[in-house]
């Protein structure tokens, strides 16, 4: 027997999957329907949202702007850390889902729902985004997640239902793309792209810029400032963190910076191919990795890039609020202390070059480096050095000799 509820709170997209997950949560719990609407800068996707929820049967429609939290309490963070999933994966759905998360909880407590709902399959990595931060401040909620209960095997069954419940749906079978759009990415899944002989058709799908033979001729140079390993300005223009990420993602997108072709592995167990746009994601990371260049000492610098491997995995598999999580975040803050300067960057046709970088804090001594004479280093110091750090290997050597 179904449990019943009387509210649920649902995390609601306007996308096809929670379009249709309205009714079908109305016909199958009786229960009433809150729908909560993330903006993390998905822009003009939020439109019409509020009439679209109530025409299919929600009570309301909460629209929360988290773009500011986004960004600093786990973007900048994400960041810092350099953590990118498969050396590839800027982590852009990834870290969007647990502030998502914690909203729901929030928005069901106040509104006394006794269930949270998710439009997530049962083959991918959200569901255990979304339903971990539910855990983490609702331990005992419960949640419904339809893809696994309900008869729907396909999208286009769900197309099929959306029609028979008069449900507005903005695709097509053609053009059914599964697509998940914020202020850092836009990612591309499905239909041709699920077989990875197949060139993803850029001038169609790309929305956020331009393929980089589409780009200019000439390139485009910017000064990315940082303090504490946080971008606070571009070009000398102190901003704030959506608006320096909204600057980029134009910039890097007319350049064509950004676009990833992958087969990623998901937490679940399979592989799967997806397409992404980050266009100011990829420039901030490429120039927060170049100032760390000069600030970090070595040994911090090479303990960090194992670090970061690690993160990145807690983030994509929706482990944001755990104590490991947390206890790593401090050890980077704690790196993070000395990188500030300035990053100088040509984009040229999908490139990011390096153009110069300079640092308050630089590590960098052009009078030890110098090839030219110097009077701070005795290179003769160099053959006590090689005898100690090699002796293992002459020892070895000398018993094998024997």
């Amino acid at each position: 027997m179904k449990q019943t509820y009387k509210k649920v709170v649902l995390a609601y997209s306007g996308g096809l999957d929670t379009s249709i997950i309205i009714p079908w949560l109305k016909e199958n719990y009786g229960c009433e329907v809150i729908a909560v609407a993330a903006d993390v800068g998905q822009g003009k996707e939020l439109s019409g949202l509020e009439e679209k929820a109530l025409k299919t049967g929600a009570s309301k429609l909460y629209i929360e702007d988290l773009k500011k939290e986004f960004v600093e309490d786990c973007i900048f963070p994400t960041l810092k850390a350099g953590a990118v999933y498969e050396n590839q994966y800027l982590l852009g759905t990834s870290f969007a889902r647990p502030i998502i998360g914690k909203r729901l909880v929030e928005i069901a407590k106040a509104e006394g729902a006794d269930a949270i709902c998710h439009g997530c399959t049962g083959k991918g990595n959200d569901q255990v985004r979304f339903e971990l931060a539910i855990k983490a401040f609702a331990p005992n909620m419960p949640i419904i997640a339809p893809w696994r209960v309900w008869d729907i095997k396909s999208r286009d069954e769900e197309i099929d239902y959306a029609i028979e419940k008069n449900v507005p749906i903005a695709l097509t079978r053609e053009t059914n793309y599964s697509k998940d759009k914020n202020l850092w990415h836009l990612s591309h899944e499905g239909l041709d792209l699920e077989d990875p002989a197949n060139e993803p058709k850029y001038d169609e799908i790309l929305e956020m810029g331009v393929s980089p033979e589409k780009a200019p001729d000439q390139p485009t140079t910017i000064t990315l400032s940082f303090e504490k390993g946080v971008p606070v300005a571009l070009d000398g223009e102190k901003l704030d963190g959506v608006t320096l990420i909204q600057k980029l993602n134009a910039l890097g997108g007319a350049n064509g910076i950004g676009l990833v072709d992958m087969v990623e592995n998901r937490l679940v167990g399979m592989k799967s191919r997806g397409v992404y746009e980050t266009p100011g994601g990829t420039i901030l990371y490429h120039a927060h990795e170049m100032l760390e260049q000069i600030c970090l000492d070595r040994d911090t610098q090479h303990y960090k890039q194992q670090i970061a491997l690690k993160f990145a995995e807690l983030v994509y598999y929706g482990q944001w609020y755990t104590p490991l999580r947390e206890a790593l975040s401090a050890f980077v803050d704690a790196t993070q202390q000395t990188v500030t300067g300035e990053i100088k960057l040509k984009l040229y046709k999908g490139n990011i070059i390096n153009a110069g970088m300079t640092s308050p804090c630089s590590l960098y001594s052009e009078e030890i480096a110098t090839f030219d004479e110097d009077n701070v280093y005795d290179q003769n110091d160099s053959a006590g050095f090689i005898n100690l750090f090699g002796l293992p290997i002459k020892v070895k050597a000398m018993l094998e000799g024997k």
